[in-house]
């Protein structure tokens, strides 16, 4: 079991450059899962978890992706005040430090990247495409690990999953990934409800939904294996 810390044994520049690596690699990996996702036949390939579900419902409620996110990342930030139990502006603050970069660097790898890529016409380029797809599922599990390891400003999604696996499931990510899940499947039933439809859900979000969470473990042993998880509420255990 890792020795609890309560305060960061890295240098804030350290951080930095920590956070900016798994950003980029973060906002990299999602792209690659909703460009592939885009360019095959709908449904089949999808997107990582959290962003299929908020998709789907801010399509059902007809809101734009950008308040989609940030309304439900604000209110994914009180759920984990609620599971810390204590309403720390800091801890929010810096979830929505997060997400502007990150919403940034998505736009910019998509609009890099989709023009790129033509339609997936033959079942070579649908095998790709869906290896391409899975690759952008380990590149997010490889950077969460990283950014919650450095822990000095998370997703609300992770942060949520960071709260869960120390607070509650002693330190097992995959088990903490899945309870994480439940708030995004939540979303996606009052999608459902709402306009009978699952949209960008398919192979590669299923496979995300299994195997994130143990990604996201066997990088914390094996990327930056000194890397160490730093800045644990008291009482975490890792």
């Amino acid at each position: 079991m890792e020795e609890r810390r309560t305060k960061s044994d890295i240098s804030m520049t350290q951080s930095v450059i920590f956070f900016i690596l798994s950003l980029v690699i973060n906002s990299l990996g999602n792209v690659l899962t909703i460009v592939t996702s885009a360019h095959v036949h709908p449904g089949f390939l999808g997107s990582a978890y959290w962003t299929a579900a908020q998709t789907n419902l801010g399509n059902a409620l007809g809101v734009n992706l950008f308040w989609t996110f940030l309304i439900l990342g604000m209110l994914i930030s009180l759920l984990n005040a609620a599971l810390v139990g204590k309403f720390d502006i800091k801890r929010i603050l810096g979830n929505l430090i997060f997400m502007v970069p990150f919403s940034a660097l998505i736009q910019v790898f998509a609009d890099f990247f989709m023009p790129l890529m033509p339609e997936a016409t033959t079942w070579p380029m649908l095998i790709l495409y869906t290896l391409i797809n899975f690759l952008g599922v380990c590149l997010i599990g490889v950077a969460i690990s990283i950014y919650q390891r450095v822990n000095l400003v998370l997703h609300p999604a992770d942060d949520l999953m960071q709260i869960l696996r120390f607070k509650y499931c002693r330190g097992n990510a995959g088990v903490a990934m899945w309870l994480s899940y439940i708030p995004p499947t939540v979303m996606a039933i009052i999608a459902y409800l709402i306009n009978s439809k699952f949209q960008n859900f398919g192979l590669g979000t299923l496979f995300a939904f299994f195997f994130q969470g143990g990604i996201t473990g066997w990088a914390d042993k094996h990327i930056f294996p000194n890397l160490k998880h730093q800045r644990l509420e008291v009482g975490a255990k890792a």
